[in-house]
């Protein structure tokens, strides 16, 4: 029976199969059956004795993409070890690639028409296997740099068919295959799409009995999979299978699913101390796991870590306690707002769920080899110190090739539970990465905010993949300094009298109500600023008013330091106003000399012929940093806004260009 849960309460139900125990089916099991269905034969073969080829680990980035992420297929065995009813579930969205013989092909065809399966999403693999667990035996996808490619390992079956399933897909994709030496299964692998995993230590235990080091298992769990940390824990569960699936879940880059028994369950600590450590484990986003436990009764079956997630589905094996069932439900919905729940049932008396294999064991999604990633790491949360804007950098790949839609590279960002706005986001200069800005927030506003692309082939995408049903969140700190907002902040006149000098000086009122202006005046100065208003002058929230500065102070005053103080309702201001030799922004003849990216980002690069130093100077000509004889230059402390790149050469030729930081 297959279940839809939704947010309305829909409920599907399809019935098939005879109804049986699955808990006395478990029990009354030979130790042969429990072990997998390993047959007593096979329960005394050699690890050694199946066929694997070691090759050196691929040399481009490698990304082990994580199940939550966009998948253009789903692959079975047959004879099937699911319902009929589940592959035409799973062929409305996406390909069922079905392993199976030439022979058995018109019987798997046949059963699937007779079900409503859309054959025109189903596509067969002709190939023996030797059980239908293609979790455990199946190919690993990851990227090679942008390339798609499979990964295979030491299966811990003595089942050569099963054992040779990599190369057959990997012939079958056309695609590159890597052969990793550790003794693993694919029901003991769980990723996060961002280099995070986590398997049970029969990993350890199985790779060392084959000669393989603990160290080395680690490393070539990084060089072939990408994969650090690679969190290796104990097995809460207890069972033969020491599978991961069979008690956690990725649900999301930042969310584990995990098991919880009753506290009287002899294994209640072990399942305990799992969760502890997630729950003080930071996940690839920089703050601990967000932990959702799923309740299991004390007996009976419960498989529900054991589902798959099909791009915006959720398959969920259901158990034997409709209780518990909807309990599960509850949790992935409250976990993964905006997919499809579906539970499904399956109590056939031959190949029924168990808790130590259900429907996550019996399928393996194939990620999409043409996907659009975007890798948003530096994550902002928590209590961030006050700056009037925060920069969100993020990575925007597209495995396809296509371009990448410039005007639809965005941040949504929401301020204190109001509508979401966006911020374009632009090209910082370094590879694949662009950023954008967030502002408009005041002292302890609370921000949610996504990253969206969308690329030429018609693929979108955004992080966190819920997008603003459960959006990254920060907080500002409290910002007590509730004053006006003056431009510029500091007035400096050159030798040149520089049209770039401002002429006004702008005040704005950016606090929370209403500010009276009571006097503004030129410290140490006879003369007064001109301004159309009359004071005292009462400045609205968000409201500008402006001075006139420049004739007063550089004519009337003869070039000499002072200061405008600003007098009013929350407080008193100063603008210094400063008279330098500066710099002349006229002069521009050094030739062959580059300056990029502009928009600039954490660092400016200068190149050219024989450059002595590099200036840089504010709006208003204020020098900042100066420095020599060097090509990269680290500006990430400057604020957003113009500022102007002076570069002099050994022969003392100058150019000087605009620049912007946003």
């Amino acid at each position: 029976m297959i279940k839809k849960f939704t947010f309305l309460g829909l409920v599907l139900s399809l019935v098939f199969g005879l109804s049986f125990n699955a808990f006395s089916q478990q029990q009354e099991l030979p130790e042969w059956r429990l072990k997998k269905y390993l047959s007593e034969e096979e329960m005394y073969l050699p690890i050694s004795t199946r066929s694997f080829v070691e090759t050196p680990p691929p040399t481009g980035e490698v990304r082990f993409p994580g199940e939550y992420e966009p998948m253009q297929a789903v692959m079975i065995v047959y004879p099937l070890g699911i319902p009929v009813e589940l592959v035409r579930e799973m062929a409305e969205d996406c390909k069922v690639i079905t392993v199976v013989t030439s022979y058995e092909q018109s019987s798997a065809e046949s059963e699937f028409q007779s079900a409503g399966v859309n054959m025109d999403n189903v596509e067969f693999l002709n190939a023996s296997t030797n059980s239908y667990w293609i979790r455990d035996f199946g190919p690993w996808y990851i990227f090679n740099g942008t390339e798609p490619a499979i990964v295979d390992n030491i299966y811990n079956r003595p089942r050569p068919h099963d054992d040779d399933l990599p190369g057959h897909f990997a012939e079958y994709w056309d695609i590159e295959m890597f052969g990793m030496k550790v003794v693993h299964t694919g029901g003991n692998m769980m990723e996060d799409g961002r280099g995070n995993g986590v398997s049970d230590d029969i990993v350890i235990t199985e790779s060392v009995a084959e000669g393989i080091s603990e160290d080395e298992v680690y490393q070539r769990m990084k060089d072939y999979l990408g994969i650090d940390p690679y969190h290796v824990t104990i097995d809460p569960q207890g069972d033969y299978i020491a599978h991961v699936d069979c008690w956690g879940k990725y649900l999301a880059p930042d969310k584990i699913l995990l098991a919880r028994v009753p506290e009287s369950h002899p294994r209640y600590p072990y399942y305990e101390e799992v969760a502890n450590y997630f729950a003080t484990t930071n996940c690839c986003w920089g703050y601990p796991y967000k932990i959702y436990r799923v309740d299991i009764p004390m007996n009976g079956i419960a498989p529900y870590t054991n589902s798959l997630i099909l791009n915006k589905k959720v398959l969920v094996p259901m158990g034997s306690n409709n209780t518990y069932n909807q309990g599960a439900i509850n949790i992935y919905q409250e976990a993964m707002p905006g997919y499809e729940i579906i539970g499904v049932e399956n109590d056939s008396y031959w190949d029924g769920w168990l808790n130590t294999d259900a429907l996550h064991c019996r399928t393996r999604g194939v990620m999409d080899f043409d996907m659009l990633y975007v890798d948003h790491r530096n994550v902002v949360f928590g209590e961030q110190e006050w700056h009037d804007s925060i920069a969100i950098t993020s990575k925007f790949i597209a495995y396809s090739g296509a371009d990448l839609k410039q005007d639809s590279l965005l941040i949504y960002y929401s301020i204190d539970g109001g509508e979401y706005q966006t911020a374009k986001m632009t090209a910082t200069g370094n590879p694949d990465e662009y950023v954008g800005y967030i502002k408009g927030y005041q002292g302890k506003s609370k921000v949610d905010y996504y990253v969206f692309a969308a690329d030429e082939s018609g693929r979108r995408y955004q992080q966190p993949v819920f997008g603003e049903l459960d959006p990254h969140t920060f907080t500002m700190e409290e910002h007590a300094k509730e004053l006006l907002t003056l431009n510029p902040e500091e007035i400096i006149f050159d030798d040149t009298y520089s049209d770039d000098v401002p002429e006004l000086l702008t005040i704005t009122n950016n606090t929370v109500s209403d500010v009276v202006i009571e006097n503004i005046t030129i410290e140490n100065s006879e003369y007064e600023l001109d301004y159309e208003f009359t004071l005292p002058y009462t400045i609205a929230v968000g409201e500008s008013v402006e001075v006139d500065v420049y004739f007063t102070i550089v004519f009337k005053n003869g070039l000499y330091d002072t200061e405008i103080v600003i007098t009013s309702s929350v407080g008193e201001q100063i603008v210094p106003v400063k008279y330098t030799g500066g710099v002349s922004l006229d002069e521009n003849n050094l030739v062959n000399v580059e300056i990029y990216p502009n928009p600039m980002n954490d660092v400016l690069t200068v190149k050219g012929d024989d450059i002595d130093d590099v200036s840089i100077f504010n709006a208003v000509g204020q020098e900042i940093l100066t420095v020599e004889n060097t090509n990269n230059i680290d500006v990430s402390a400057l604020g957003s806004g113009l500022y102007f790149v002076k570069v002099t050469d050994r022969k003392g030729n100058v150019v000087v260009n605009k620049v912007v930081k946003e």
